[in-house]
């Protein structure tokens, strides 16, 4: 018998050459071709059509977006596909936008701002009509809230106050005209709310749940972009919900949008905003109130 004399063992720099050989190499190519120039005209038209300004790190996520598009439309190159939505437009111009907006939302998303608004509901009572703007909609988490809240405060007779919800994004609005979420969606929500407000699915609908139909009847939803140089809503409004959405745009167009809600206001309404956000700069409009809650400048003190 003879004896084989031991092999040393193999250095890690030896292995690392070895699966560099056998797996594949990541060349970091992509499928389309998308260079800073695709990125910049990007970022131009989605502004001159949404108001959006993107931000100079998000090229990844726009070709992840857009690359989706050029799939179902069969185009070879972001150039191409960016010549043909100049060119022809049409309804890729919203397929565009919505690509490339985000959608994040829950129901009673950043909570203390409805104690607030029942307690403007009560202040108001049911004297006249009492007008309800939710301008960043999304998929109705932020609506429905605003609803149950309505229903909470006003009792039965909730017939005076009216909700308009709108988006720029017509899929996340058709999500929100269903009224229909995933159970995990609602799992912060109380149980005396989930049987008021929502059926449980059965069958092939178990896991979900849909939001009742006189809960959906006191919202109306629309497609509003707020670049338009006015809006499809009826004045005066007494509360007007425009969160997380002005993050996506630079300080001159937050104060064009925050001019035309000025005039369609209450003179005691309050407008809600995002808890990053801050119209500081746009203090001869609207006055802050605390807690990202503003009124009009020449409002009077202490009403929210």
């Amino acid at each position: 018998m003879t004896i084989e004399p031991k092999r040393p063992l193999p250095s890690l720099g030896s292995l690392r050459n070895d699966l560099n050989r056998v797996l594949p190499k990541d060349t970091g190519v992509r499928e389309f071709q998308f260079s800073d120039a695709d990125f910049e005209r990007v970022r131009k038209l989605i502004y001159q059509h949404a108001g959006i300004s993107l931000s100079p790190v998000k090229k990844d996520m726009v070709y992840s977006r857009l690359a989706r598009r050029l799939r179902a439309l069969n185009k070879h190159s972001f150039t191409e596909y960016l010549d043909s939505l100049e060119r022809h437009g049409g309804d890729e111009w919203e397929r565009f936008v919505n690509s490339l907006t985000t959608n994040l939302t829950s129901f009673f998303r950043e909570p203390h701002h409805f104690p607030i608004l029942a307690e403007h509901l009560r202040q108001i009572g049911n004297r006249r009509p009492v007008r309800i703007w939710c301008s960043a909609a999304s998929t109705g988490e932020e609506p429905y809230s605003i609803a149950m809240t309505v229903a909470e405060t006003c009792g039965a007779d909730a017939s005076h106050v009216s909700i308009i919800a709108s988006d720029l994004d017509t899929n996340v609005l058709a999500t929100a005209q269903k009224g229909v979420y995933a159970m995990d969606r609602l799992e912060k929500m109380s149980p005396e709310r989930l049987r008021r407000f929502f059926l449980r699915g059965t069958g092939g609908q178990e896991g979900f749940a849909a939001v009742r139909p006189e809960l959906k009847r006191m919202i109306e939803f629309r497609r509003i972009n707020l670049l338009d140089a006015s809006y499809p809503v009826k004045g005066p409004l007494d509360i007007l919900f425009c969160r997380n959405v002005m993050i996506y745009f630079d300080k001159p167009t937050q104060y064009q949008i925050l001019s035309r809600f000025a005039p369609l206001m209450q003179p005691d309404g309050l407008l809600f905003a995002g808890h990053s956000e801050s119209f500081l700069h746009a203090a001869d409009l609207f006055r802050s109130q605390g807690k990202t809650v503003y009124v009009l400048a020449g409002a009077r003190q202490g009403r929210a």
